[in-house]
């Protein structure tokens, strides 16, 4: 069925609920469609394992697709739409667009949720382990505060989600990161926290009266949309150039993380030591010797200290420091063997979570319990506002974030990055035994490795490549993994 239809003239009452009937009728023409196509599917068979979420997904997709191509076929005409009919358009599709319609979307397909279920298994969350439950004497559950401290916790992490209204990115028309910007948001976050944790320890909660610390509130105006502000997205836009990075582009965990490299290093060049926006060293941990992709990721120790010495223009050999490790662990979803060693990085005291989510829609992971994952979402739209270091009596909101989201682990993206943050030497050398531990239990393929040289010889057999999952599209709906790679040879994760 085509999607054209024929109007002239300025709308009336009685045109808008022609459009109302025209698209309702679109809608359910495909959902019947696919409807019939499903149940042409033997009960049982592999391609019915995800059939109901399919059916969904494509009701959804054919609901957020018909204005699209609505819009293409009106300009078929002489003007043939007056301002009062676009504007009645654009209203309808804002309704259809929006985060309550994307929301459904994702409720019906269940894969992600709010709140709690009735687990009672501890929750680790960024380090930091919370017993939801315990056992008495007498065997009988007795309920701690856990789950109100992990609230607590979780709802002081910062939050970055999309703004509109900010000045014009370079040379662009875009004054909203809506719809593209979510992996920028995202790795904002992951450094907020590292900026969290070296300035007030992991300790630090969200104050619940004003006046503010003056250095909590120096931390969010770092990452104000301005170019004034050092992380901003307008700046990480420039600096991730020689990564493809645009405005109204969608990019990958890798490229993200050599974007933060580049303008880490810029920083370092620009500014004095003792002023520094990004006061410590950032490693994007790599699988070969000239840090292009490819080969296995591994942590260095002798690149991380040079890290460390270089950010402190040759003054101590260990400074505090962001490692970031780029992975792909699958093709279409994570390969199993793989979810219990993700899961077991959140018990690590440096971590800084996960950039990662569903496909094309980055968010960032912050902790566990079980097989979910919890994670903040930077897809709700809000106003840009402007935050002054020296206003301790400013409004931040907006960056912080009440409602506890959650996505099974086995559906998050294969392209993902983890972050860790370690404070000093000994704090990198307790990050470095566990992940040698967590390595030597991964019978035989490791998230990544610790060596202390470069000068280990690499096996050939881990040396595959694999593009950047960062090409796909962010408003594409067919979230739900449709290639069952159960049977297939994964053991080769270092695909970057």
């Amino acid at each position: 069925m085509g999607h054209s239809i024929s109007v002239t003239g300025v709308w009336s009452g009685s045109s808008l609920l022609s459009l109302v009937s025209w698209f309702l009728l679109e809608v359910i023409s495909s959902f019947t469609s696919r409807l019939l196509l499903n149940q042409t599917l033997e009960p049982g068979s592999s391609g019915s394992k995800h059939s109901k979420a399919s059916l969904w997904s494509g009701f959804f997709a054919s609901a957020f697709s018909i204005f699209e191509t609505y819009n293409e076929s009106k300009g078929c005409g002489k003007k043939a739409y007056s301002t009062r009919s676009n504007g009645w358009t654009a209203a309808v599709k804002r309704v259809m667009n929006g985060g309550s319609m994307r929301r459904l979307h994702e409720r019906v397909l269940g894969l992600n949720k709010t709140g709690f279920s009735s687990s009672t298994s501890d929750i680790w969350l960024l380090g930091v382990c919370y017993k939801i439950s315990q056992e008495d004497s007498s065997g009988d559950p007795v309920y701690s505060d856990g789950l109100a401290a992990f609230i607590e916790d979780f709802s002081s992490r910062i939050l970055m989600t999309y703004r509109k209204g900010f000045d014009a990115i370079g040379d662009s028309k875009y004054t909203s990161d809506v719809n593209w910007g979510c992996m920028l948001r995202s790795s904002q976050m992951l450094v907020a926290q590292a900026l969290l944790f070296h300035r007030f320890g992991r300790s630090w909660r969200k104050p619940m009266q004003k006046p503010f610390d003056q250095d909590y509130l120096e931390i969010l105006c770092l990452f104000g949309d301005s170019e004034a502000s050092a992380f901003s997205i307008h700046n990480l836009l420039q600096a991730g150039k020689a990564y493809d990075l645009a405005a109204g582009s969608w990019v990958g965990p890798y490229a993200m993380c050599r974007t933060w490299e580049i303008l880490a290093r810029c920083k370092i060049d620009e500014t004095e030591l003792e002023d520094q926006s990004l006061p410590m060293a950032l490693y994007v941990v790599s699988g070969d010797e000239d840090g292009e992709r490819g080969g296995a990721p591994i942590v260095c120790i002798e690149d991380a200290s040079r890290h460390c010495f270089e950010f402190s223009r040759g003054q101590v050999d260990w400074t505090p420091i962001i490692l970031l490790v780029p992975l792909v662990l699958g093709l279409d979803k994570v390969n199993p063997r793989y979810i219990p060693l993700l899961r077991e990085t959140f018990t690590f005291p440096q971590s800084l979570g996960i950039l990662g989510g569903r496909a094309g829609a980055s968010t960032y992971i912050v902790g566990v319990q079980d097989e979910k994952a919890f994670y903040l979402d930077p897809h709700e739209v809000q106003p840009v506002i402007d935050i002054q270091g020296e206003n301790l009596e400013a409004d931040t909101s907006s960056y912080h974030c009440n409602v506890v989201r959650h996505i099974s682990l086995d559906l998050i993206d294969p392209s993902l990055a983890i972050g860790f943050y370690c404070r000093n030497k000994v704090d990198f050398d307790d990050f470095c035994d566990r992940a040698s531990k967590l390595a030597a239990e991964s019978n035989g393929a490791p998230l990544f490795t610790v060596t202390h040289t470069r000068n280990s010889p690499k096996r050939a057999s881990q040396h595959h490549t694999l593009h950047d999952s960062g090409g796909r599209d962010e408003d594409s709906f067919d979230m739900v993994p449709t290639s069952n790679t159960e049977g297939t040879q994964e053991d080769d994760w270092q695909l970057l």
